[in-house]
């Protein structure tokens, strides 16, 4: 804590103008891990087609066809936020290969199990949930990595890059698996996805990130770790602005997913092949989309993006839902594959932008675990809607329902290019405790004391009011601030936290943003001196606390 009025933080420099489309390649690493993700997405496709595939030969029931792709996205949210969390705690390039190479294993167990002709219902599911489940366990780790790969001016480039490979993966994984399938057999596509993995092996492999500093501090437990996520997305004002955002896009943009096939098969009147057509549109689309991408970012705001991108997606479910003849359905889905690579980055650079790295992966586990749930109950909510009113209709009502909640949903304000600073300020000093004790007691009161003239005091405790969430997101379970009856304009501040090594770590979560709040407080101040700050442990008898 610090024990002096800071000079308010440098200004943080204004980003340059957007980058191109392709700046990111310019950096080897993320050229080479964007590569490899690609193929390894592509296999993961081929994969799914192939288990979907499967599970029609084992029972052709639609609930046990639906088994499938819940045993691929439940895990997200079984683990998604306990992946983030061992991603903050570990160095998440080990992390990765240890997962990636679990996968690999498992991919090949199964492709195994196919050739000997040993699948039943139960393996089919079992092998698709453990899949499923290493997918869970990367993602928060593997998002979590890219500002190391790319300088902060190409990390929304880096982003739009990133959506618009799943795309490309989204389009020729399916394709290819419908080429390879017939002739070279359902295990080829499983032994496909095995050997996909090895590349991204390769590349972690290869690439070698520069060291951060050293952190003295032992890991948080992993259930406290877990729950220090949650309690920083409820006390951050822009992350909740972008789930907000997040929740009113893809609760209503879920539905043409999720009815895709009943869109090619009763609204344009085809079969498979129209459907994979409309797959592969949608690809298309978002790679158009990754190149207009700067462009728009130039003339709109993150907000107004988002905005466009949901009108985009709702004039795409207009014309799925009208549309009687194939092009339609093509136009329909360029525009949605564009929009919504449009909002998805959006969001996902606003989630970056939101975080510090010391809990940048939890923070984007629960973007993740919001993005998984509001697609599931969207498609669940409009696929009841669907079946009482029929596909047309819901998507018509969903399109208008969509533009009405993205309008009304921009009250919540995303982060920009003018985004705080959010790198660790390492500038509180260090404290030199003169009694001896395990650093794991608790808890802490830290107490700082202000005095403030009278004509200060409402622009005091506006500052520090909002300095209260700081405080909150770096570990403190409780906060207050008081004025002495017999002292006017003598304030005490303080915040509770668990342990010794909790306020610690407060020290090193603090961020260059917080010190600008903190030396707004600290303006006010007009007593002799700094303020003055006391770290106060609560005691203990035998052993114990007492009481």
């Amino acid at each position: 804590m610090t024990s002096s009025p800071d000079e308010p933080g440098q200004p943080t420099p204004p980003a340059p103008a957007a980058a191109s489309s392709w700046a990111p390649f310019r950096h080897a690493p993320f050229a080479t891990l964007w590569g490899a993700t690609v193929v390894s997405n592509m296999g993961m496709w081929m994969n799914d087609v192939g288990a979907g595939w499967l599970m029609t030969d084992l029972n052709p029931s639609p609930q046990m066809v639906a088994l499938v792709q819940a045993a691929t996205t439940l895990p997200v949210f079984l683990f998604a936020l306990l992946a983030g969390a061992i991603a903050d705690l570990v160095d998440r390039r080990r992390m990765l290969l240890v997962i990636n190479a679990l996968t690999l294993l498992c991919a090949a167990a199964f492709t195994a199990l196919v050739l000997a002709d040993k699948v039943t219902i139960e393996v089919l599911l079992v092998f698709t949930f453990l899949l499923g489940t290493g997918a869970a366990f990367m993602a928060p780790a593997w998002q979590a990595i890219v500002p190391r790969l790319v300088p902060r001016a190409d990390l929304p480039a880096a982003v739009a890059l990133n959506s618009m490979g799943i795309n490309v993966a989204r389009a020729i994984g399916p394709a290819l698996a419908g080429m390879i399938i017939v002739p070279l057999g359902i295990a080829t596509l499983f032994a496909l996805n095995a050997v996909s993995r090895i590349g991204i092996l390769a590349a972690l492999c290869w690439w070698s990130p520069a060291k951060g500093s050293a952190n003295a501090l032992p890991p948080e437990p992993i259930g406290q770790a877990v729950f220090t996520g949650l309690r920083y997305a409820a006390r951050s004002t822009p992350l909740k602005a972008t789930l907000a955002r997040a929740l009113c896009f893809f609760l209503f943009a879920s539905l043409y997913w999720a009815m895709l096939p009943l869109i090619a098969r009763e609204q344009l009147r085809g079969g498979p092949a129209t459907y994979g057509l409309l797959m592969a549109m949608i690809g298309l689309g978002a790679v158009i989309g990754a190149f207009a991408l700067p462009a728009m970012r130039r003339k709109l705001k993150p907000g107004g993006l988002v905005l466009a991108g949901s009108v985009g997606t709702a004039v795409a479910m207009t014309l799925f839902g009208l549309g009687q003849h194939v092009s339609l359905g093509v136009i329909g889905a360029l525009i949605a594959g564009a929009s919504w690579l449009a909002v998805l980055s959006t969001l996902n650079v606003s989630v970056q932008s939101s975080l510090p790295d010391w809990v940048r992966a939890r923070g984007l586990a629960v973007f993740i675990t919001v993005y998984y749930g509001a697609m599931a109950a969207g498609s669940l909510a409009w696929g009841q809607v669907a079946a009482h009113i029929g596909v047309a209709n819901a998507l018509l009502a969903s399109a208008a329902v969509l533009v009405l909640v993205g309008l009304w949903a921009t009250r919540f304000g995303l982060p920009d290019d003018k985004a705080p600073d959010l790198a660790a300020s390492a500038h509180w000093p260090q404290v030199l405790p003169q009694l001896e004790f395990d650093r794991d007691r608790g808890p802490v009161m830290v107490e700082i004391t202000y005095h403030v003239d009278t004509a200060d005091r409402p622009g005091f405790l506006k500052a520090i009011y909002a300095f209260r969430e700081e405080r909150y997101r770096d570990g403190a379970y409780d906060w207050n601030v008081f004025e002495d009856v017999e002292v006017p304009g003598h304030f005490t501040e303080y915040f509770l936290v668990g342990s010794w090594l909790d306020h610690l770590r407060q020290h090193d979560r603090v961020t260059v943003a917080d010190k600008e709040l903190q030396s707004a407080v600290a303006s006010f101040h007009s007593g002799d001196g700094p303020p003055k700050v006391r770290h106060l442990l609560a005691p203990q008898v035998d052993g114990r606390k007492p009481g």
